[in-house]
């Protein structure tokens, strides 16, 4: 299984940079009310300064320090009003702008080819929706406003103590170097590190949700002690990984608090030295030193925030990576060329097809074929012949690494998936119910469709009647949380949707596979006359598909080795007319 892409810096600031012109006003509203706050922070400071000075020239009266209380209080008061009209501004800001990443990321993953789903990591997607946007969630929703808020608080911090005494600010100075050469070392490894966990995270999210999945599969063959191996692995993959991260805290992190505390002890000590000589007042040299000390905190949360805001920039890295993933087919209303519907030709041409999973492991072989408008053809063979491969090819899922697939004369690889699926639709045996009423689970290929259609729907693949007996009927709320349908009926769920979506040619493979026998035969009878007219290439081991078929087509190791109808075929004595006597003979219970 491979990984999705993680998008690289350049691609993530620019899309940081994007979101904040999108979000200026509401931004830089909500930095005005805070650097408004932070003024009034300061004010206490500046008041303890003017109380000192009167004190010190024994000016202090009992007015003086009322009026000067009084405008302490104030001050606070209107700190705290506009603090909470901040933070109030910056959560919803966060909320908003989370919102928006949201669903960027759901309609990226939606959007994504489903060749790149298939061929993706369980766990890796997994991880994104879940790990990936808990971590963004914390970051857009805290991390950013707080450090922002921090940095803004943090400046004019230093611009008031520059303004009280630009000589006695001189001594924070100190620690600067410690902070600059630490912060520097950090970020240099943080980001690998972190990019390192959360894809030991994926791992593990992975193997467990396939061994949960495949626990039967597990126990049968007697994997059990393999896949908890593999588990342990994981487990210490992510163990190693959450431990060099948390070094580099432990590293980083008593660096940055000696820092601040270097910062106060100078500028306490040079300040001091400064009022004994009578070079500045002690009342700025006691504003100072509490400026330095009030500058802590918000040096405190920029440097606290920075480590959060680097896992939130690589889980965004890993979420915009997703939407980076492109379909090679061109947009809806790009130029595809002849449109096959307006052409009047629905001859499905494939020539000289090449197909691989793994790069020089060819599953498919130089096959050509043609399939004519309206035409039955049945492809069959043994398992692992390319039966499937080659369905997938003709219903446009996969393009070939060479040869074409062809619409007429339109390259199924330069339809848009919506174009595509007008023409072409694909069945499988894999079904999905989703959570909703059962009109809404019909009405995925159809969003206009009636009732009376749906209803005719469900009657074309014999589903009518369990519909009909239903406690709500079409409003019965069906999926993981509603009303469980069986592995049949859900099975013919998805036939009722392709009749719905109505495309000339259909690619069954195997799409009647859970049913039983002689219920599968009733449901194909009953798709007759549904699909009387299309173009039908049905995929499948029951031979009896193949003998109701104009066309039979016999694949063995990746190359079509016989075509012709049932009776020719038989009278041929081949690979079909083995395969036609091994499937009667299990039908039927001969030895």
């Amino acid at each position: 299984m491979s990984q999705l892409p993680v998008a690289d810096r350049a691609a993530v600031r620019t899309r940081a940079i994007a979101l904040a012109r999108q979000h200026r006003r509401a931004g830089l509203t909500m930095l005005s009310f805070y650097a408004f706050a932070s003024a009034m922070a300061l004010v206490p400071a500046w008041i303890i300064g003017q109380i000192t000075n009167a004190a010190t020239a024994h000016q202090l009266t009992s007015r003086f320090v009322l009026s000067h209380v009084a405008a302490l209080l104030g001050a606070s008061l209107v700190y705290a009003g506009l603090s909470f009209v901040a933070r109030r501004r910056s959560y919803v800001l966060g909320e908003q702008v989370f919102a928006q990443l949201r669903e960027e990321f759901l309609a990226s993953v939606l959007a994504l080819p489903l060749v790149e789903v298939e061929r993706t990591s369980t766990g890796d997607l997994l991880s994104r929706t879940t790990n990936d946007i808990d971590a963004l969630s914390r970051t857009v929703r805290f991390a950013v406003p707080e450090w922002l808020v921090a940095v803004v608080q943090a400046l004019i911090t230093v611009v008031a103590m520059v303004l009280v005494s630009p000589r006695a600010a001189l001594a924070s100075l100190v620690s600067i170097p410690l902070l600059v050469v630490s912060t520097r070392r950090y970020l240099r490894f943080a980001r690998p590190g972190y990019v390192r966990e959360r894809v030991s995270y994926a791992s593990l999210s992975g193997t467990v949700a396939e061994t949960a999945e495949g626990a039967r599969t597990v126990d049968a063959h007697r994997l059990g002690a393999r896949q908890s191996a593999r588990i342990e692995d994981n487990v210490r993959e992510s163990f190693y990984a959450e431990m060099y991260t948390l070094l580099m805290r432990l590293l980083w992190f008593p660096t940055v608090e000696s820092a601040f505390a270097i910062a106060v002890a100078a500028t306490l000590a040079w300040s001091g030295w400064l009022a004994l000589q009578h070079l500045i007042s002690v009342g700025a040299a006691t504003t100072v030193t509490l400026y330095v000390v009030q500058l802590n905190d918000p040096l405190d949360r920029i440097i606290s925030w920075l480590d959060e805001l680097q896992i939130g920039q690589t889980s965004m890295a890993r979420l915009f990576g997703v939407a980076g993933v492109r379909d090679e087919r061109l947009e809806d209303g790009a130029d595809t060329g002849t449109d096959p519907t307006t052409a009047n030709d629905e001859t499905i041409v494939v020539e000289d097809a090449h197909y691989a999973y793994r790069a020089g492991h060819d599953v498919l072989h130089g096959v050509s074929l043609t399939i004519r408008p309206g035409e039955r053809l049945a492809i069959v063979g043994p398992s692992g012949a390319g039966k499937s491969t080659l369905g997938r090819l003709i219903a446009g899922i996969d393009a070939p690494q060479r040869g074409s697939v062809r619409v007429g004369d339109v390259d199924l690889a330069r339809l848009s998936p919506r174009e595509l699926r007008r023409h072409v639709a694909l069945v499988t045996q894999e079904h999905h119910v989703f959570l909703g009423t059962l009109r809404d689970n019909l009405r995925l290929s159809q969003p206009t469709a009636s009732d009376d259609e749906l209803r005719r729907a469900l009657e074309a693949v014999d589903a009518r009647e369990w519909a009909d007996a239903l406690p709500q009927g079409l409003d019965t709320e069906v999926g993981s949380s509603g009303y469980s349908l069986t592995p049949a009926q859900a099975q013919q769920l998805a036939l009722a949707r392709l009749v719905l979506a109505n495309p000339h040619t259909l690619v069954l493979d195997e799409a009647t596979a859970l049913l039983d026998p002689r219920a599968a035969r009733h449901l194909e009878r009953s798709l007759a006359a549904v699909l009387a007219g299309r173009t039908v290439i049905a995929i499948a081991h029951r031979l009896h598909t193949a003998h109701d078929a104009d066309r039979v087509c016999v694949v063995s190791d990746g190359r079509i080795v016989e075509l012709g109808t049932h009776d020719e075929l038989l009278r041929h004595g081949g690979e079909y007319a083995a395969l036609w006597r091994s499937w009667r003979n299990q039908a039927t219970g001969a030895p």
